[in-house]
């Protein structure tokens, strides 16, 4: 008799009365013999996102490559031989679970995926971005043990990360990428049954057009009256705004060990922490005024706090725009190509490695191209 393989979902009947259905693997090893695995129970709804799943389709390949061996051995096709292969093949349940006991760091997903990227040989930049999704996982608090690394669990992050809205589709997708990479590691241990991202999908999105702030938009920031946490958090922004300087890089920022001076002006010379690029970039006069007024010691503030308080004043000052310290160097980038400085050295001063990323400033300048194009038509006869 052909052996059959196959998986089935709500056998029993059950999801009327309780919402949820076993997923099972049915291997049909002769008229008589049936081997069923329960894999897991879900509703239909996660039912329809399951059935295509990856994890399921490596499952079903591994049990036909099993029963092939059996049939190739000449062995009878019994329940009991079956599960001996199973017992070589595949770890049992209760080997899995001793070692999940045996290492108690291991069941804790953060110190896991720390201690992986501790050890992982990459740039300290390339760690840096890691460590940021380490950073939101914790500050969420949703995913602590390898219990928690559910499809469920995994749909709320991506909620989580969206909600405030300073987070773009491409930057959502990125934390994914990098939290993905952890989860699959905990899995190929065996310290996780199956990887909920074979599961769920997240698509990166499209990247939305820069929406920078206007030089008067930056006027009126620095003008507007605010309380004194705001105020402090504007500052940041306007030293950002006018220095190019992503926000990490205000954080690690001192003055007298990382400036010179070359005429009237004070110039930045430092390199990315995200990306360890050197720049090289102007301190403008709205800059040094912020300067000025903490002595020439920036406030050190968290991301997440600046980004909740630069939503409070974009409240206030009634745009119809997200403000993100992201939105900061964007504002700065475009400020400085509408003023006609060559995108070569636009690139430098924010420490672009490619003139390429610099060009997706260039595509909002509509004004610019307006100023270019009339001066084209004037100059047509």
């Amino acid at each position: 008799m052909a052996t059959n393989v196959r998986v089935v979902f709500d056998r029993r009947k059950r999801v009327q009365a309780t919402g949820k259905g076993n997923v099972e693997i049915i291997i049909q090893l002769s008229r008589l013999a049936v081997k069923k695995i329960i894999v897991d129970s879900m509703t239909p709804e996660e039912w329809e996102v399951y059935k295509d799943a990856p994890f399921l389709k490596r499952e079903i390949t591994n049990y036909q490559k099993i029963v092939s061996a059996m049939e190739l051995l000449g062995e009878d096709m019994t329940v009991d031989n079956f599960n001996k292969h199973i017992g070589v093949e595949t770890r049992t349940a209760e080997k899995v679970q001793e070692e999940k006991s045996n290492n108690g760091s291991n069941n804790n997903f953060i110190e896991f995926m720390q201690k992986a990227i501790e050890v992982e040989k990459s740039r300290e930049s390339t760690k840096r971005q890691k460590y940021v999704a380490v950073d939101a996982l914790k500050r969420w608090g949703g995913i602590i043990t390898m219990a928690d690394l559910t499809v469920k669990k995994l749909k709320e992050f991506d909620l989580w990360l969206r909600e405030d809205g300073t987070r773009t589709d491409v930057a959502v997708y990125n934390y994914h990428k990098r939290v993905k990479l952890y989860v699959r590691l905990a899995y190929e241990k065996g310290l996780i049954d199956r990887d909920p991202y074979d599961i769920v999908k997240f698509p990166r999105g499209k990247c939305k057009e820069r929406r920078p702030l206007s030089e008067m938009e930056l006027k009126k920031m620095r003008e507007i009256e605010l309380p004194q946490r705001e105020a402090r958090v504007r500052d940041l922004f306007i030293f950002a705004a006018y220095t190019g300087l992503a926000f990490c890089d205000t954080q690690d920022f001192d003055f007298f060990t990382m400036t010179e001076q070359i005429d009237d002006l004070f110039y930045i010379d430092g390199s990315r922490l995200k990306t360890g690029t050197n720049f090289f970039t102007p301190i403008l006069p709205p800059a040094m005024e912020v300067l000025k007024k903490y002595n020439f010691k920036l406030p050190k503030i968290s991301n997440q706090k600046a980004n909740d308080s630069l939503h409070m004043i974009e409240v206030r000052m009634g745009l119809n725009k997200p403000v993100t310290f992201h939105v900061a160097r964007h504002s700065f980038a475009t400020l400085s190509l509408s003023h006609d400085i060559p995108i070569e050295k636009v690139a430098r001063m924010l420490g672009h490695k490619d003139v390429k990323t610099t060009q997706i400033y260039a595509k909002v300048l509509k004004s610019t191209i307006a100023n270019h194009a009339n001066d084209l038509s004037r100059a047509i006869i």
